[in-house]
């Protein structure tokens, strides 16, 4: 089933002074749990298509569909509760909230949902233990290494029960072995779950376990390929 249609995308951006091109007409579905990676190199749009997806920046022409809904049609107000509710999001940086400990961090978002104190909890406790951080619940962000606060992002992602996850450059702080668990977790929750992940990377070892590569290079979808899962593992 297709959750996300994107037809004729366009982004310029400063128009009016040095208009750049960042996409320049893409056309792209994807459908519920792929486990695709969009690639390119510096500057191709492959980053600005994720924005436009996740409702973080608005198109200059041509739309983003997900689910029956066109975020870009939405007001800001409805289109934060939309994001809260459909969208998970994972950043290179983590953006943990410092002076919470990783189960609060989880927590907020479900509070952001208006769950009762009860459900958040349990949740929380649950995501942590399923990303291998059931000892670590109680840490705060300075006290976790570089992959623990990347698995607390990808649980807080992974709390409001969204459609899909959207990932941007997620492993790029990290080293081999913490990208090597953090992308053998998504494998888990991408075949057990059927959780969609979509990540923007220049990282070899994302691309290559990815199901579906995607190369946009100039704003515009250069290749798209389909990998055996076989071969993706």
């Amino acid at each position: 089933m297709s959750i996300i249609q994107i037809k004729g995308l366009h982004k310029i951006y400063n128009p009016k002074k040095v208009p750049v091109h960042a996409l320049n007409g893409i056309d792209l579905e994807i459908t519920e749990g792929e486990f695709t990676a969009i690639v390119g190199p510096s500057g191709s749009g492959k980053s600005t298509l994720l924005n436009m997806i996740g409702g973080l920046d608005s198109p200059t022409e041509g739309t983003v569909i997900i689910n029956g809904v066109d975020v870009s049609t939405l007001s800001p107000k409805k289109l934060i509760d939309f994001r809260l509710k459909n969208i998970g999001f994972v950043f290179q940086d983590y953006s943990l909230l410092p002076v919470l400990t990783a189960r609060e961090n989880v927590e907020f978002i479900m509070q952001l949902q208006g769950r009762k104190k009860e459900e958040f909890k349990k949740r929380a406790e649950e995501l942590l233990r399923e990303v291998g951080l059931g000892d670590r619940m109680d840490n705060r962000p300075s006290n976790l290494s570089g992959g623990q606060q990347q698995r607390v992002a990808v649980a807080r992602a992974l709390a409001s029960k969204p459609k899909f996850i959207l990932a941007d450059e997620p492993t790029a702080n990290l080293d081999s072995v913490s990208t090597s668990d953090l992308l053998e977790m998504m494998q888990v929750l991408n075949k057990e779950e059927n959780m969609t992940f979509i990540f923007s990377t220049h990282d070899q070892r994302v691309i290559d376990k990815a199901r579906r590569v995607v190369s946009i290079v100039d704003g515009k979808v250069a290749e798209d390929i389909q990998v055996e899962q076989e071969m993706a593992q």
